[in-house]
């Protein structure tokens, strides 16, 4: 009969090549022996990297004082959290009181990009295991998992860590190996989970070379309101050093797997491009390729509160994470408008164009009470559309100028509204305005640098799903009563003055001094993931090996989804046969 045993925790590699396994001391009545499980000596270290806000932020433990910069938060104390997204129900309605009652100027002091850094100490969830399996809270810390959003990528951390170290099980009475549960649901998995009728199965051959590799998982976060330049150099330090303490502890380790969620893709590309014999292969989830309007759409307006085709419980989880990231413009523009990786987020010089719309649907009969669909109203009213202007457009190709435009009435930023701090009031030059300028020309360099760059091994997935609406355009939708004086025209709604904002991101513009029109950003109009489009989704289609467009799930849970975890492990195995 086989002596029962009792898991440990993964073994700690020793500098000559050797394993330590850790236990604790028992009585000798106590006879059940530990267990470790000794992984190969070839080693691929498996890093995530998040999207925006994925990553939690601390005032600066030592920040410099000078002249040039002081970096101190004015709010939180040195070493203090200043972005920890909520996890769980309970924390999210706690953070969205919380973060409703600060004020712009408070919302500014406390993200300023200058004075923060990366949090290790984030919570860490460790579920109870199901299959010995055992994780210490100090080594995944170590890792970098303290770093990362727990609710959006604990699971895609622990799942991955847990499941590509157990390929294969042992059979004692009959003496032979077998594939392991998790590894039979991926090879059994249905193509059209994943976006195709077809799609080469897994096979034991794979799975055998899978398993000569041991694949521990990082995290590695950075400073996402700053230049996606800076989060790529970040990341190429932490890779290096990486492969370097394993080539310490006399291990075999060259390369490492690239894991990706929205924004960090940007991220990973950029790092790959300066180090791509590092890197054995990427992939890349709901990255916004492209860029996504809805970056503009919550600059100018504010976060959306809800989607049209929302359940009434998304909407009301929705609208809280609005009230926590800003639902108005006066709330977001102190924050996004001078950050340089909140600008590279927004519809790049690649996305299909145009994407800016100023919609008027004027009464051709009836009375008001119509909606924006340009059919019948609610109460009956037939109107008729009137798309006066679009961009980009052949008088203003490049979208980086819109962005620097701050004086047409559709601009992006209102530079009234984005330094109520007063960082910028001393400065010698244009102040906040020129702040302004040299983020969306960081933004505008960093893209033009990357183009249309990819990691020669790479994979991506994005979401195409009809039941997640994503903003594709972004449109300004006013109502002209019948019979008004004005006959509007592109030249005199271009030339239309601002003269004001309501809190629900309406804009209030004077049309040749003697119309009033009041333009309320229009609804998520395409399928996507309820943020990235499937346009910019889709965006890497023709320029890596294989992309999958997929369903199920909203954008900030989408490793979540059990579907793109399988994905996720399959495309693994699938670079790793690569591997020489």
């Amino acid at each position: 009969m086989r002596e029962p045993t009792r898991p440990l925790p993964p073994l700690v590699p020793l500098p000559h090549g050797g394993w330590r396994a850790d236990s604790y001391m028992s009585s000798a009545d106590y006879t059940i022996r530990g267990l470790g499980l000794v992984p190969p000596n070839n080693i691929v270290p498996v890093i995530v990297v998040p999207g925006i806000m994925g990553t939690n932020l601390r005032a600066k433990q030592k920040p410099r004082l000078g002249r040039i910069e002081d970096e101190r938060n004015r709010m939180v104390g040195a070493g203090q959290p200043a972005w920890r997204p909520p996890n769980g129900d309970d924390e999210g309605l706690k953070a969205a009181k919380i973060w409703g009652r600060y004020t712009p100027r408070e919302r500014q002091l406390l993200l300023d990009p200058s004075t923060l850094e990366v949090d290790p100490d984030g919570p860490i969830v460790i579920p109870k295991s199901e299959d010995g399996y055992v994780l210490t809270e100090r080594e995944v810390r170590e890792r970098g998992w303290g770093e990362l959003y727990a609710d959006s990528y604990g699971g895609l951390l622990y799942g991955l860590q847990t499941r590509l170290n157990q390929t294969f099980g042992f059979d004692e009475p009959g003496k032979k190996r077998f594939i392991q549960q998790h590894w039979k649901d991926v090879i059994a998995c249905d193509p059209q989970r994943w976006g195709l009728s077809h799609f080469a199965p897994l096979t034991e051959d794979q799975l055998v070379k899978h398993a000569q590799y041991y694949f521990p998982v990082y995290a590695v976060g950075y400073c996402w309101l700053q230049d996606c330049k800076t989060s790529a150099e970040l990341l190429e330090k932490r890779i290096l050093e990486i492969i370097n303490s394993w080539k310490r502890a006399n291990r075999q380790c060259s390369k490492v797997i690239l894991v990706t969620h929205s924004m960090g893709g940007l991220v990973a590309r950029a790092c790959a491009r300066r180090i791509p014999d590092k890197i054995a292969g990427v992939i890349h989830g709901v990255m916004p390729a492209l860029g996504a309007p809805v970056a503009y759409r919550r600059i100018a307006c504010g976060t959306e509160p809800f989607s049209l085709n929302s359940s009434p419980l998304k909407k009301f989880a929705d609208s809280k994470l609005a009230m926590i990231l800003g639902n108005s413009a006066e709330k977001t523009t102190p924050v996004l408008a001078t950050s340089p990786g909140a600008l590279e987020l927004l519809p790049n010089h690649l996305y299909p164009h145009p994407w800016l719309h100023v919609r008027v649907i004027r009464f051709v009969g009836g009375s008001q009470g119509a909606n924006q669909a340009g059919k019948n109203g609610t109460y009956g009213y037939q109107t008729k559309p009137y798309d006066a202007l679009s961009f980009p457009n052949a008088n203003l190709q490049n979208p980086y100028d819109l962005y620097r435009d701050m004086k047409f009435w559709f601009r992006l930023i209102n530079p009234e509204l984005a330094d109520p701090a007063g960082k910028y009031a001393n400065s010698k030059r244009d102040g906040v305005v020129s702040a302004i300028k040299k983020a969306t020309n960081t933004a505008e360099t960093f893209h033009r640098t990357l183009g249309d760059y990819y990691h020669p091994n790479t994979y991506a997935f994005y979401g195409d799903d009809k039941e997640q609406l994503s903003f594709g355009q972004v449109r300004w939708v006013a109502l002209q009563r019948a019979g008004s004086a004005t006959a509007l025209t592109p030249a005199n709604l271009t030339a239309a003055r601002y003269i004001g904002q309501s809190e629900t991101g309406q804009r209030r513009v004077l049309v040749e001094g003697q119309t009033e029109l009041r333009f309320a950003p229009d609804q998520q109009d395409v399928r996507g993931d309820g943020t990235v489009p499937y346009q910019s989704g889709a965006g890497p289609a023709g320029k890596v090996k294989q992309v999958f467009a997929t369903e199920g799930y909203d954008h900030q849970g989408s490793y979540n989804n059990e579907d793109m975890l399988m994905l996720t492990l399959r495309l693994i195995t699938k670079i790793v046969q690569e591997i020489s």
